[in-house]
């Protein structure tokens, strides 16, 4: 495991932001961290990082015990906040020396590990301009090989594609996944697309500092999340012809969602009334329903 926390607990005066979290996260894993501002992922993430004391609890990050060995972590760590940390004044080249220099990359290593940045995340027609000349796209690409400089083994990152436009969000994950795949990197997600969550390979959602629900994309949906069935024409019809089966409808202007216990029942619906099955469709439950049925609470509307 390159992440081990065990009862996490963190108070910021009567307010319990992180209330006996447990989790592990497996190494070369997508880990996605799921919640509501102030359900107690920043603090976690904070706490991991060494920025915020725990009150109580363990942690241990790629072998390290965070009460011994908090520098040994730092240096294993890489890390996108939400709000970018880079200095605005300088430009993307002293951005970058300046953050190989803390962690002794010089001369002809930083060379070399720039040349990599830039093809990984085409920075090269940018480097000799001042941040604050950025477009968001841009100074998110360069957060996030800010983070990789020194090539850590977990890379933490902290709601990395918010408000980025759809083509830079692609860029941002590809590089991901190519890191994964050719380094064995982790990557520590904290996200409010779910469609993100989706593709994580373990998912855990906090709720008011504590640990809500966890499990693989697949087995919380099977547990939490109801599939539907959309009827696009004879709606009057069809909500008669479902009434029997007690199932909640909801009627809107132009079709009828109607949940489903299992997607068995669209066999038994058509079996009693084929003639509504003109124009329908069938739909997966999917990490939205999953969140909105843990919390009772909807992440899209952060």
């Amino acid at each position: 495991m390159i992440i081990e926390i065990e009862n996490l607990q963190k108070s910021f005066k009567d307010v319990k932001a992180v209330d006996g979290v447990s989790f592990k996260v497996k190494e070369g894993e997508l880990f996605a961290f799921l919640g509501m501002n102030g359900a107690g992922k920043s603090t976690t993430i904070n706490i991991i990082s060494g920025v915020l004391q725990k009150d109580g609890g363990k942690v241990m990050v790629c072998g390290h015990d965070l009460d011994k060995d908090t520098n040994k972590i730092k240096n294993e760590l890489g890390i996108v906040f939400q709000n970018s940390v880079l200095d605005k004044k300088l430009s993307v080249y002293d951005n970058l020396k300046s953050r190989a220099n803390l962690y002794g990359i010089f001369g002809a290593d930083f060379k070399s590990r720039l040349d990599e940045m830039c093809g990984l995340l085409d920075l090269k027609d940018i480097l000799k301009r001042p941040i604050s000349k950025l477009s968001g796209g841009q100074k998110r690409r360069i957060d996030i090989a800010r983070a990789l400089f020194h090539n850590p083994k977990l890379l933490i990152l902290d709601e990395p594609t918010t408000g980025l436009d759809p083509k830079t969000r692609i860029t941002v994950w590809n590089v991901v996944e190519k890191l994964r795949k050719e380094r064995g990197l982790t990557v520590f997600l904290t996200t409010h697309y779910m469609e993100e969550a989706a593709t994580a390979d373990y998912v855990v959602i906090l709720d008011g500092g504590k640990k809500a629900a966890e499990g693989t994309p697949h087995e919380l949906k099977n547990q939490y999340a109801s599939d539907y069935i959309r009827f696009y024409n004879r709606l009057e019809q069809a909500e008669k012809a479902v009434a029997a089966f007690n199932l909640h409808v909801k009627c809107q202007r132009d079709y009828l969602e109607v949940e489903l216990k299992n997607t068995a029942q669209v066999a038994d619906i058509f079996k009693k009334s084929p003639e509504i099955f003109e124009d329908f469709e069938v739909l997966k439950g999917n990490m939205d329903n999953v969140f909105l049925k843990v919390t009772g609470k909807d992440l899209s509307e952060v």
